[in-house]
């Protein structure tokens, strides 16, 4: 049987000092006179004031990202909202990816301005949402930056530990550091002022970025009674990302997993998919596992692997090879493949030896799919190929080989194969259901039969 490991979330050293001086940031800002050694020339813009109204002072540090970094449509958004007189930073994502050296895959806006005041600065772009409003700025090549008006948390009123405080109202205009407050980890809560070069840190989590751990804005234990799917959330960052979790927020996911029986189904399953697309999957679900957040989404591969041969590590091997795909070709595989591959040892187990294999891999997969909202054409889809990959994995493909599933259904067999050393890795571009749904394919039209016309007395 294998054990689960103590480690705190396979946590980076999250008890290592901060650095003082971080490598890519200075200290805060301090008041400079005209004798100081750093003194800068009046031409230079005018450090931003905070703090007006009692609002908190956040730590600024003064970072210059590498020419072409930054998004070049992005930096138009915020600089027009800012001419117009408004608030706006990068925010979110973006400014996380890029402290820590990685290319961001998308650029978010946070600004003071009101959704109709972001429509009229911008004849390109449209409002979206009517729980709260946000606004999609259209560029060329179908890019997006979404920009959103600073929101302000949600408030408890005479909350007690017992009380549920999940998140059912979160749409009240706020000002930047409420918007800060309001995000999930303190990696995620860093604001970027494009005109002076500044991370706004409200959160403290400019120290976190340093020593490469995720952390929750507050009380953790709060923050995931709040809102459940922050605890798949911080596992994402952890794997993906390659940071620590920090003890704090470790033994919160392990007291708040079972709230995740609260959470929308349908978040659930979107939560699932990208921890399957997002190229961790397997140290992802190795923390799921590891924290019993396993437990309460997928008790049936939980039960699997806890049942297994301490020198049985097939799932992990599994997970593996989908990962170094995913990462080969630089985008994920078809979403009936990863839910296949995720599922497949315990399915294959659950089918062994019974008659109707179709039915077996339907009797397993029903309470998943009540579970997470599992779309019917992909649990049909999964369905269906486990069930047939003993005659394809034993070259007796028939008829079913001319159906739009046996192309999935031949990468899941090729995939494994590789996965468990029976043969060699495919190339990426060999991936027959590449960018595609194979659960989305329509089925192959069925050519009828003409009759022969029947002649009297013969």
């Amino acid at each position: 049987m294998v054990s689960r490991s103590p480690a705190k979330g396979g946590a980076r050293a999250p008890d290592e000092p901060v650095s003082p001086e971080p490598s890519h940031a200075r200290r805060p800002r301090e008041a400079r006179t005209d004798d100081s050694d750093d003194f800068e020339p009046d031409s230079a813009p005018a450090t931003p004031r905070f703090g007006r109204d009692g609002a908190p002072e956040p730590a600024q540090y003064s970072v210059e990202f590498e020419e072409g970094r930054i998004d070049p449509d992005a930096a138009k958004v915020v600089k027009r909202l800012t001419r117009g007189g408004y608030e706006a930073y990068l925010v979110g994502g973006a400014v996380r990816d890029l402290l820590i050296g990685r290319s961001p895959k998308d650029f978010d806006v946070a600004t003071s301005a009101r959704p109709d005041d972001v429509r009229r600065l911008f004849r390109n772009s449209r409002i979206i949402g009517r729980r709260f409003r946000l606004v999609h700025v259209l560029f060329g090549g179908g890019k997006v930056i979404e920009t959103a008006t600073f929101r302000r948390p949600p408030e408890h009123e005479d909350a007690r530990e017992s009380e549920d405080l999940l998140i059912r109202n979160d749409n009240v205009f706020g000002d930047a550091h409420q918007d800060a407050y309001r995000r999930d980890f303190t990696i995620n809560g860093l604001f970027y002022d494009l005109e002076h070069n500044l991370v706004l840190d409200w959160v403290g989590g400019m120290a976190d970025i340093e020593r490469r751990a995720v952390h929750t804005i507050g009380v953790p234990v709060v923050r995931f009674q709040e809102d459940p799917v922050r605890i798949l959330r911080a596992i994402k960052f952890a794997a993906q990302l390659d940071l620590g979790i920090t003890p704090e927020v470790y033994d919160a996911i392990v007291q708040c997993r079972g709230a995740l029986r609260k959470a929308a189904r349908p978040r659930l399953f979107e939560e699932v998919l990208r921890l399957l697309r997002s190229g961790a999957s397997r140290r992802a679900f190795w923390l799921a596992w590891e924290t019993g957040v396993l437990d309460v989404l997928l008790p049936e591969l939980s039960t699997y692997l806890a049942d297994l041969p301490e020198d049985d590590n097939s799932v992990w091997r599994i997970l593996q090879e989908v990962d170094r795909t995913t990462l080969e070709r630089k985008s994920p595989l078809d979403d009936t493949v990863l839910w296949a591959m995720l599922l497949l040892e315990p399915m294959r187990e659950a089918c062994a030896g019974e008659k109707d294999r179709v039915e077996a891999a339907y009797a397993f997969l029903e309470p998943i799919v009540d579970r997470l909202n599992v779309p019917r054409r992909i649990a049909d889809a999964v369905r269906r190929i486990v069930a047939l990959m003993p005659r394809v994995e034993a070259g007796r493909t028939g008829r079913f080989a001319k159906t739009n599933l046996y192309p999935a259904l031949r990468d899941v067999v090729e995939l494994r194969a590789a996965a468990l050393g029976e043969r060699e890795p495919m190339e990426s571009g060999e991936l027959s259901a590449a960018g595609t749904s194979a659960a989305d394919a329509k089925p192959a039209r069925k050519r009828r039969r003409r009759r022969k016309p029947r002649v009297d007395g013969v």
